[in-house]
């Protein structure tokens, strides 16, 4: 098997003042490492790329080559002068064996190289060709990366602990935050989805069946599937504007949430072809009570943003509205739906199995090391537990007096 690694200089490694090591014991002279940061090179790679795709191991939607052309021509239309792309990609001759998508993005306190669209994105990890050793992929990509883009650390948020990237992770990288949890509903591992569904407790299905009839006897329940870009942009906007209110009212907010662009940019995946969106309703007399959409990457939905009626809780809408989605799913041929952070009862309903996320950190500076400690591993962490342990209407109060959330 291949090395994917080479030494950095002497010189190099003086000028970087690295913390991060990512030496190698070997160099092949069939591999090397190209670096892009225009959508015309992304372009011209992009039928490799997303062959690379069909093959490789793991949860790749953020980090393919549909995500990356979406979050290059969004920010293009935004005009975002500080979009800084560096996808690092590795050859062996003519053909591609691994892309590492990224950005750089400079604050205050430290500049530091996270996935690109980092923003919006759930996932954190890289592509690799199948039969290549993650640990040696992933060394010669953040070399490149670190070459090509200085910087104090690099950042990769929600990494799934089976995931190429975790195989691959330098062992002096830092782990931030509390450890998560991706629920995930394994449809290829039953024979339809009568046979997935008999596997829910029965308990579960006579509740879940109880809170149908308690709708139904006020009217009609139905699920609808959205066909059109009108339809689907309307999902989006509802699931969008429901799910920022609800944060609003938790005193709670996420990443996505606090770019004002956002909405844009969800809207701006409505009716992409290399990244297909798949939003559906559950109805009551017509009017949604539960929403919910998502991509499909690889006969896998992913789902991306939810939201639902509260004043229909009592029937469990989220929850009766998920097992339609799975069906949908599974009516499409899918091999799997990934629930996504965080875990949630009504994910568990419905999830074979929950995948452990955890976020990791790798710093290059002294001055990185020092960010990392200080802020991503103590003081964040234990704000965010603090404001998290407030009573709900006083989060609330404290975030429309400070104009902010967590």
């Amino acid at each position: 098997m291949s090395s994917l690694t080479a030494l950095p200089r002497a010189d190099e490694r003086r000028r970087a003042k690295p913390v991060l090591a990512l030496d190698s014991d070997a160099i092949c002279a069939e591999l090397r490492t190209e670096i892009i940061t225009t959508r015309a090179a992304l372009e011209a790679i992009a039928g490799q790329w997303q062959g690379l795709e069909t093959q490789a191991d793991g949860a790749v939607l953020f980090q393919s080559c549909g995500w990356s052309r979406a979050v290059f021509d969004f920010e293009t239309v935004r005009g975002n002068a500080d979009f800084d792309p560096i996808i690092v990609t590795v050859m062996d001759g003519k053909r591609l064996v691994a892309v590492l998508p990224l950005e750089r993005i400079r604050t205050r306190a430290r500049t530091v190289l996270a996935p690109l669209g980092h923003a919006f994105a759930q996932y954190s990890d890289v592509l690799v060709a199948a039969g290549t050793d993650p640990l040696a992929a992933v060394a010669r990509l953040l070399r490149a990366a670190l070459l090509a883009a200085p910087c104090d650390a690099v950042s990769f948020l929600k990494v799934r602990s089976d995931s190429v990237l975790a195989r691959g992770m330098p062992a002096d990288h830092i782990v931030t935050g509390a450890p998560q949890g991706a629920p995930y509903v394994a449809l290829d591992a039953f024979p339809d989805y009568a046979g997935y569904f008999a596997t829910i407790k029965p308990k579960t299905r006579k509740n879940m069946r109880n809170d149908r009839n308690r709708l139904e006897r006020d009217g009609t329940v139905t699920h609808h599937v959205a066909s059109s870009g009108a339809e689907k942009r309307g999902v989006i906007n509802r699931t969008l504007s429901g799910r920022a209110d609800r944060l609003k009212d938790q005193g709670l907010t996420s990443r996505a949430f606090r770019d004002g662009a956002f909405t844009e940019f969800c809207q701006s995946l409505a009716t992409r072809e290399d990244m297909p969106v798949l939003a559906m309703s559950l109805r009551h007399n017509g009017a949604a009570i539960a929403e919910q959409w998502g991509f499909v990457h690889n006969a896998r939905y992913y789902a991306f943003v939810a939201s639902r009626d509260f004043a229909n809780s009592d029937e469990s809408p989220g929850r009766l509205h998920l097992g339609e989605v799975v069906r949908t799913c599974a009516e499409h041929g899918l091999r799997g739906a990934d629930l996504m952070v965080p875990v949630m009862p009504y994910k568990l309903t419905w999830s074979t199995e929950v995948v452990s996320v955890s976020d990791y950190a790798l710093p290059v500076t002294k001055r990185g090391l020092l960010v990392l400690n200080l802020w991503d591993r103590t003081l964040r962490p234990a704000i965010k537990q603090l404001v998290l342990n407030m009573p709900a209407g006083l989060r609330g109060l404290a975030m429309k007096l400070s104009g902010r959330g967590l």
